[in-house]
């Protein structure tokens, strides 16, 4: 961290300088100047408390090594400014761990049953109504964009938007392959089948974020094959939107309004365009930190869910545990908790 306070000072010696100008004032730059003295302001009243911090416990340590009254008292106030400098050590690398911008937005989540036929549509069902109970725990909300509905009563796919503060960054470490491992119902012979489903999950993209041009469109209307209800299924009310520059296709037909169909998949559409430009910055990430969020291809194995015995591995951090029926009534904020803080930790590594 030293280098990083040396960074530090010296950008915040060169804002001083800046903000003396009285011409700053009335610059344009002057709000984005002034939050960022601030910010460093702070960052550099922790360094200056650990240093305060670490020449008192010098001090103590010195008269720590007595055998009177005043050895004993010091040795106590060493364990008590142990703790404190634990305490200010681990809010500084907290403030210096870059946030993700886009981590207060709503996310749009698509699953997809993978390997396995039938047996995967119906583990895909049980993780969208896993992250449906995960949100009604925390307050999120769930639209339902489209579904493609399996003849066994799973998901073909479904993608749904979950809303409310900070979803994407509650959510975002779910992207990639999930694996399970039971006997389906369907077996007669007690095997246990492996299946596999994708989550995608992306940002939800505003319509400042991404510009699409009308002409890279390819829109077409026609009859929901959905069980939405009357008129769903008797009206062209459907919408599938093809983005011309890449063959990307969208389709929406949970709505009984095209109109309301089109913009579900106009956003589903500006959602993944988003997705690819993070992917795309995320390369220049470290190794063990891609490795971690994932390349964004959704074909990496991130979780293996093993029925037989009731145990959930995440395989990017080596994290185990039991209870996968709590864990498919939305009991999943250990395993976000502990992939937050394995991201942290890198984070802090590498600064």
């Amino acid at each position: 961290m030293d280098r990083k306070e040396e960074t530090l000072r010296a950008e915040f010696k060169d804002l001083n300088q800046r903000i003396q100008d009285p011409g700053i004032y009335t610059s344009k730059d002057y709000p984005s100047i002034a939050k960022r003295h601030t910010e460093i302001s702070r960052i550099l009243d922790l360094f200056d408390e650990n240093h305060r911090l670490l020449k008192a416990k010098s001090e103590a340590a010195e008269l720590a090594s007595g055998t009177d009254e005043l050895s004993e008292l010091a040795r106590d106030e060493l364990v008590v400014l142990e703790d404190r400098i634990k305490a200010n050590e681990t809010e500084i690398r907290s403030v210096l761990t870059p946030g993700d911008p886009n981590g207060k937005r709503d996310a749009i989540i698509e699953i997809r049953a993978a390997a396995g036929g039938d047996e995967a549509s119906l583990f895909a069902g049980d993780l969208y109504r896993m992250y449906v109970r995960f949100a009604e725990a925390h307050g999120f909300k769930i639209e339902l964009i489209n579904e493609s509905i399996s003849e066994v009563g799973g998901y073909k796919e479904i993608i749904f938007a979950v809303r409310g503060n900070y979803v994407y960054k509650n959510l975002r470490l779910e992207a990639g392959v999930h694996r399970v491992q039971r006997i389906p119902s369907t077996e007669s012979q007690g095997r246990i089948h492996t299946s596999t489903v994708t989550v995608a999950v992306m940002p939800e993209a505003e319509e400042t974020d991404i510009e699409i041009n009308p002409n890279d469109l390819r829109i077409d209307v026609y009859r929901s094959s959905g069980h939405g209800g009357q008129s769903v299924n008797t009206t062209d009310s459907a919408v599938r939107i093809t983005y011309l520059p890449t063959g990307m296709v969208v389709t929406c037909q949970d709505e009984k309004s095209q109109l309301k169909n089109k913009t579900k998949a106009l956003s589903v559409l500006r959602s993944r365009l988003l997705a690819e430009k993070i992917e795309e910055e995320q390369k220049q990430f470290s190794d063990s930190r891609r490795k971690l969020i994932g390349s964004g291809d959704r074909s990496e194995k991130i979780r293996t869910y093993n029925f037989p015995q009731d145990r959930i591995t995440d395989h990017r951090i080596g994290y185990s545990r039991s209870n996968i029926s709590g864990a498919l009534n939305g009991n999943i904020d250990d395993l976000i908790e502990n992939l937050q803080k394995a991201e942290h930790n890198l984070v802090n590594d590498e600064t």
